[in-house]
């Protein structure tokens, strides 16, 4: 859902984000799997069809070729530096959030469709503060 959601986010803005692409991997995935009926309700809610998309799990290739990486949870972002291969510019999707926002999203695999809503508003909520830190990143890369 957050890859979709950014994606949707980056389209809106003027380039160079424009051009950037959120590719979804996970700490756990097994490749190929399709999006859970909630996750792909979920987006269908707020007009976003992720129907077609298959996990994949995390490389050291995508890792290596980020402009930055995001996780939802603090183990998540601990499982990514534990890697023998440093990875630089990990950060929590809700990290550039206003001081007292909660930083972490629950991941709502196996819950109800509200949990994945409630997950997917908090992506949402995140999106013009990470997109704000992405623009400091490609203004700094140019």
């Amino acid at each position: 859902m957050a890859a979709a959601l950014l994606n949707h986010a980056l389209a809106a803005q003027p380039e160079p984000l424009r051009s950037l692409k959120a590719i979804s991997a996970g700490v756990a995935a097994r490749a190929g799997e399709a999006a859970t009926d909630h996750s792909v309700t979920a987006l269908k809610k707020v007009g976003l069809d992720l129907s077609g998309h298959r996990s994949r799990p995390v490389t050291q290739g995508l890792l290596d070729d980020s402009l930055v990486v995001l996780c939802m949870t603090e183990p998540h972002r601990a499982s990514l530096e534990a890697r023998a291969d440093p990875v630089p510019r990990v950060h929590l999707f809700r990290e550039f959030m206003p001081d007292g926002s909660e930083r972490e999203i629950a991941d709502p695999y196996g819950g109800p469709l509200p949990l994945y809503e409630a997950s997917r508003d908090e992506m949402v909520e995140a999106l013009p503060s990470l997109i704000e830190f992405l623009r400091t990143l490609v203004v700094a890369k140019a």
